[in-house]
């Protein structure tokens, strides 16, 4: 069965009846398997990640922003990751017996169901881009949702689907296609905003190719504490610890520690696994040796 992943970002970290209505209504559809939610308060923000098959995942899609729609203002939002809408981004990945040109149209009948349903500019990103500015999400985001009402009016931001003005309450949205990426945060101490765009740039150098491992500064207000956001998308050849290698010695360089990693959404087993054997040296590890991976899923005792 061909199987999709989902993983949508939603404008709402602070409201915990918001999100887990909005968790509703995603578990709610037939079809559909919620996964993993993943809020942050001081980002104000939410993501979600379920799996399942093509049109069962565009009516989770749909609810989700029925909901959103319904209970979220993105014209009164204040968190520290950029955003353009109440959900920001929806981002559909291959995963088993399924391919990125499958996932490439799903994007685009989204994007036109989203548009047409709830008035809302849409653009395409990544792999289902119609532009080369429209590849990234950081070019499509650049000004965010309060840039947006001059930035929409040129004819290069014309919006894909959708009305070319923004929506004053619920933004705009991207949505695409991409493999899967590997999304953490890493929490730096004792470091200034110079610093740290310092130790961005090395994090960014760590990819094995141009542009592999894209990074922002989230929040730039307080002095001794800033976060770094990171998006490895080449994660087979470019490892987990070598980014993190990479902002150590920034890190390092600039008087500066790494004083945490936060994960954000899920994470494929076999980036850990590259992980331990790089930190422990351990010798021909594999998933086989983990306990837990033979064991029968645990079953839900009200089924």
């Amino acid at each position: 069965m061909p199987l999709i992943g989902c993983v949508p970002n939603v404008s709402e970290g602070r409201h915990e009846e918001i999100i887990q209505l909005i968790s509703s209504e995603i578990a709610s559809v037939r079809g559909v398997k919620l996964l993993d939610v993943t809020s942050d308060s001081e980002l104000n923000r939410s993501v979600f990640t379920f799996v399942g098959t093509q049109t069962p995942l565009r009516r989770a899609v749909y609810r989700m922003m029925r909901v959103a729609f319904e209970k979220i203002d993105i014209s009164k939002h204040k968190g520290k990751h950029p955003r353009i809408g109440i959900i920001d981004v929806i981002p559909f990945i291959p995963l088993r017996a399924t391919t990125m040109e499958r996932c490439i149209r799903l994007s685009k009948t989204v994007g036109k169901d989203l548009a047409e349903n709830f008035g809302v500019p849409v653009y395409l990103y990544e792999q289902s881009a119609t532009a080369p500015e429209r590849v990234s999400i950081n070019d499509i985001r650049s000004g965010e949702y309060e840039g947006f009402f001059e930035k929409i009016q040129r004819p290069e931001w014309k919006p894909d689907f959708g009305p070319a003005r923004i929506h004053p309450t619920a933004g705009a949205v991207a949505v695409g296609a991409r493999p899967p990426i590997i999304t953490f945060n890493i929490t730096l101490k004792n470091v200034t905003v110079k610093g740290a765009r310092s130790i961005i740039e090395e994090i960014r150098a760590a990819g094995a190719r141009p542009r592999q491992v894209k990074a922002i500064l989230l929040d730039k207000g307080r002095r001794n504490k800033m976060t770094i956001a990171v998006n490895v998308f080449d994660y087979k050849n470019t490892p987990m610890y070598a980014v993190l290698e990479a902002a150590e010695k920034g890190a390092r360089r600039e008087g500066a520690q790494v004083v945490g990693v936060k994960l954000i959404g899920l994470i494929t087993a076999d980036v850990l696994i590259k992980s331990l054997n790089y930190y422990m040296k351990v010798e021909e590890f594999d998933s086989s040796q983990v306990l837990e991976f033979h064991l029968p899923p645990r079953r839900n005792r009200a089924q």
